[in-house]
């Protein structure tokens, strides 16, 4: 038990990692039961009430303006793109493509640091960018080795989500890069949160998807997931107070891994020798950026979560 206190915060941080890589099935088959707005809708708005009931009602007041208005901006406008790339994809295993595509946001957040001089420039810098990107291209191919055409043909075969999934990784990368100096150390996740969940449900209403259908299975699998999604924010802000966060860090960095692992198996999706090894390439592209960068890193940079929270 005492063990266990002692090194708690950084527990929290753990199953707040693990509970992020459940994310990508998740809302996956959240879409496929109440389609890729709707579902999505569904689940941020679980996720809002849940962040509120454990962190308290927003104090608008309480935040910097600036980093409501082009912070909130941002955090929406990637968990909409997130989501509907999953949900919007052909198939469950085009959705995991999307997921890969995502977890480029870590090298990309290093590449902007560098690029805007928030970090002294390493040589590594590049070469890890371009591994993480070659293994994108690596699970997009297939099992035919990297082919322009190849990527090309597939890219094409649904392009909308490809782009979803690209932007969401580029302004993941540049709300990472602008939170530490505008939000003030103040965490308005909740709020952002609620923005989410209302986006959503004005981009429902013009739709053409159509009501929804609950049964006691689908209705507890949306709960679940929304619970999830919510309880791997709150957990991280916890997290952040007391934990390990050059171990979290680090752990972190495997969670396109983890992420993968959990999909295939929940989604029953079989994966060819080319994903794994793009997924790999993709993790070890982050890793290498941010060990090589990790003297400039403070507490909660270039984690899912980056922003430093209060008690």
């Amino acid at each position: 038990m005492s063990l266990f206190i002692k090194h708690k915060y950084t527990l929290f941080g753990v199953v707040a990692i693990l509970l992020w890589s459940s994310l990508t099935a998740l809302i996956r088959d959240v879409s496929e039961l109440f389609g890729a707005i709707g579902g999505a809708a569904m689940l941020y708005t679980i996720s809002s009430i849940f962040l509120v009931s454990v962190m308290g009602v927003p104090k608008i007041n309480s935040f910097p303006k600036r980093y409501l208005v082009i912070g909130g901006l941002l955090f929406v406008s990637y968990e909409v793109c997130f989501a509907l790339s999953l949900g919007m994809a052909n198939d469950r295993h085009q959705s995991m493509e999307m997921a890969v595509i995502n977890y480029l946001w870590p090298a990309i957040t290093i590449l902007l640091t560098v690029i805007t001089g928030q970090r002294k420039v390493n040589v590594l810098v590049y070469p890890s960018v371009i591994i993480a990107f070659i293994g994108v291209a690596w699970c997009i191919s297939g099992d035919n080795g990297i082919s322009i055409n190849i990527l090309m043909s597939n890219i094409a075969e649904n392009p909308l989500t490809y782009f979803l999934a690209f932007s969401a990784a580029m302004i993941w990368a540049t709300y990472c890069t602008i939170t530490k100096k505008m939000s003030d150390g103040k965490n308005p996740i909740a709020l952002f949160f609620i923005a989410t969940a209302a986006t959503l449900w004005i981009k429902y209403a013009f739709s053409d998807e159509s009501g929804f259908h609950f049964t006691l299975s689908t209705f507890a699998t949306l709960l679940l997931s929304g619970v999830v999604m919510g309880s791997g924010y709150a957990l991280w802000n916890r997290a952040v107070i007391g934990g390990n966060i050059m171990l979290l860090g680090t752990i972190s960095y495997f969670t396109p891994v983890f992420a993968t692992l959990f999909s295939s198996v929940y989604l029953s999706v079989t994966l060819g020798p080319s994903f794994w090894q793009g997924v790999a390439l993709v993790t070890l592209g982050s890793i290498i950026c941010f060990f090589v960068t990790r003297e400039k890193t403070t507490s909660s940079d270039n984690v899912k979560s980056p922003v430093k929270t209060e008690t």
